[in-house]
């Protein structure tokens, strides 16, 4: 096979890869479940070369994530449920409808009409999901109720924090965060229960309920859980960086450097932070 600008040579080689005689043996064995963490991830990488300007990376992350979407939808086709022309077929009809002020006729000549507009056929849209979804007996729908409206695809810290902020606005919060405080100390507690028990389901549980007593302290104080831990990760990196350089000027290496040297020179970093904050 040679490259090509069509999308059709991509859902062939896609077609290659699965094929359970000739195939590779890693695509093969993938499931839905497998490769979700990879789409994920992919994702974000093209949301890091955005961010980094980095038109070269984006083009490049692009191609990785439609990747993840002919994968998800070479397994739906060998599953009988729907191919990659009926994704191409339900976004082109969702982009149609949705914008008859482009494609057909509407009134809807100014931004507030048109958003108008927007939510009514999304408000359609959505009565006509719930139908579907009842013909196929499927009963539980996490886009309804009060909390319908907060996203499970966001990443676990955004919809813990929507999802806070949400039930916050018919009353169901904390006062202040001083009384969250008292709730991380007692997920903690509950933590190292479930650490002496053994039970690795347990443990998941609780240091789920953790965090997401975290998020909503972060929430009170006004920042960004997720600002917040990325700021944190990158003063890991440069801390950890400052390991690896200093071991190596002295020629060491990491394998090799004990735990506690390791954490001399991380203090180290951390006091020369202190002095050019200063």
């Amino acid at each position: 096979m040679e490259a090509s600008q069509d999308i059709s040579r991509l859902i062939e080689i896609m077609a290659a890869l699965r094929n359970p005689q000739t195939g590779c043996p890693w695509d093969i064995v993938q499931t839905f479940e497998t490769i979700k963490p990879y789409t994920i991830e992919e994702a974000y990488e093209v949301s890091d070369a955005i961010e980094r300007k980095d038109m070269d990376d984006l083009c490049d992350e692009l191609g990785d994530l439609l990747l993840q979407v002919v994968f998800h939808a070479r397994m739906a086709e060998e599953a009988g449920d729907f191919s990659f022309g009926d994704v191409v077929e339900a976004i082109t009809r969702k982009m149609i409808r949705r914008h008859p002020h482009v494609f057909a006729v509407s009134s809807a000549d100014t931004p507030d009409a048109v958003k108008l507009q927007w939510d009514e056929i999304k408000a359609e849209e959505k009565r006509e999901r719930a139908e579907r979804r009842t013909k196929r007996g499927i009963s539980e729908d996490f886009k309804s109720g009060f909390l319908g409206s907060v996203q499970r695809s966001f990443p676990a810290l955004t919809e813990a924090l929507k999802l806070q902020e949400r039930a916050a606005k018919v009353g169901f919060d904390w006062s202040a965060p001083e009384p969250i405080l008292d709730k991380i100390e007692e997920e903690i507690g509950e933590l190292r229960v479930a650490l002496a028990s053994g039970d690795k389901a347990k443990v998941s549980d609780e240091l789920g309920d953790l965090i997401f007593a975290v998020v909503n302290i972060g929430r009170h104080v006004k920042t960004d859980p997720e600002q917040a831990l990325r700021g944190t990760n990158t003063k890991f990196r440069r801390r950890f960086n400052h390991i690896e350089t200093t071991l190596e000027a002295e020629g060491e290496t990491l394998e090799a450097a004990s735990l506690q040297r390791m954490e001399d020179i991380w203090q180290a970093a951390k006091a020369i932070e202190r002095q050019l904050a200063e």
